[in-house]
C-alpha cells in the first residue's frame, strides 16, 4: 500500500521530515569561493599594476609639455623638508616629501618645475598638473589629469581658453622671508579679476573653479618655498644624490 491508497486524515498526520543540511560542506564551499575570488583580485591587481602606472607616466609626461614650455627632458625628485633626492619608483615611501618634475630644455637647462595638486570639485576630486616658473615665481599653465565635473559645465576648466588663460604667468611670488607666498591664490567672481593672483571663475561653474585656486594656493603655499631653497640643486641635477 502506498502513500495514495492512506484515508487523508493519516497523510496529514505524518510528519515532514526535513532534509539534513550539510552546513560543513557549505561553509568549506563558501570558504573556497571566497579565496579563490580574493586571489582573482589580487591577481588582476597584480596584472594591471604596471600597466596604470605606465598609462600614468605617459599622461604625466605629455601634461609636464602643456604646462611648462620648451620641454626636453625631465628628472623626478622628491622634496621635503629633509631635502631634494632623485625619485626611484622601486623605493616609494623611502623619503617623504612631494613628487615634482624638473623640466630641461634641450641645453639642458631648467625650464620649469611640474606638480601635482587636487582638490574636491562640484562631484569629486579634482586633480591637475600644473607648471611653475621660479624665475617669474608664477604658475605657468594647468593640465587636468582627472575629474566628474558636470558636462557643459564645470568641465569648461579643462578647455575654455578664457579661465586657463589665467595661469599662463599666475603670480606666486614668495613673501620677504621666503617661507610662504606674498598673497594667496584665490578664485574670485567672473570679471572681478584685479590682481595678478587672483583667478578668474567661469560662469556657471564657481565651486569647479575654486577647487582649482584651492589646490594651487595650498600646494604652492607649501611647496615653492621647498622649491626657492633648493633651486640651485635643481638647475644642476647631477649634483643630487638619491
Amino acid at each position: 500500500m502506498n502513500n495514495s491508497d492512506l484515508p487523508e486524515q493519516q497523510l496529514e498526520e505524518q510528519p515532514v521530515i526535513q532534509p539534513d543540511t550539510p552546513s560543513f560542506a557549505m561553509l568549506r564551499t563558501l570558504a573556497g569561493i571566497s579565496m579563490l575570488s580574493g586571489l582573482l583580485v589580487v591577481m588582476v591587481y597584480e596584472i594591471t599594476k604596471p600597466i596604470i602606472a605606465e598609462n600614468k607616466r605617459i599622461a604625466i609626461e605629455k601634461a609636464i609639455s602643456v604646462v611648462v614650455p620648451n620641454v626636453s627632458s625631465k628628472r623626478d625628485f622628491i622634496l621635503g623638508e629633509k631635502g631634494l633626492v632623485l625619485f626611484d619608483p622601486e623605493q616609494k615611501g623611502a623619503s617623504e616629501g612631494e613628487l615634482i618634475y624638473a623640466a630641461y630644455n634641450e641645453k639642458d637647462e631648467l625650464q620649469g618645475i611640474a606638480l601635482e595638486a587636487a582638490a574636491t570639485g562640484y562631484q569629486d576630486i579634482i586633480r591637475i598638473l600644473y607648471g611653475y616658473d621660479p624665475v617669474c615665481q608664477c604658475v605657468t599653465g594647468i593640465k587636468i589629469l582627472k575629474m566628474a565635473e558636470t558636462p557643459g559645465l564645470g568641465d569648461k576648466i579643462a578647455f575654455d581658453p578664457t579661465f586657463l588663460e589665467n595661469f599662463t604667468k599666475l603670480d606666486a611670488s614668495l613673501n620677504d622671508t621666503k617661507d610662504a607666498l606674498q598673497n594667496a591664490i584665490v578664485t574670485v567672481k567672473n570679471g572681478r579679476k584685479t590682481e595678478r593672483w587672483q583667478i578668474d571663475a567661469i560662469s556657471g561653474a564657481t565651486i569647479s573653479s575654486k577647487a582649482i585656486g584651492k589646490m594651487i594656493n595650498q600646494s604652492a603655499q607649501k611647496i615653492m618655498p621647498l622649491i626657492n631653497a633648493h633651486l640651485d640643486e635643481l638647475k644642476k641635477p647631477e649634483t643630487v644624490n638619491n
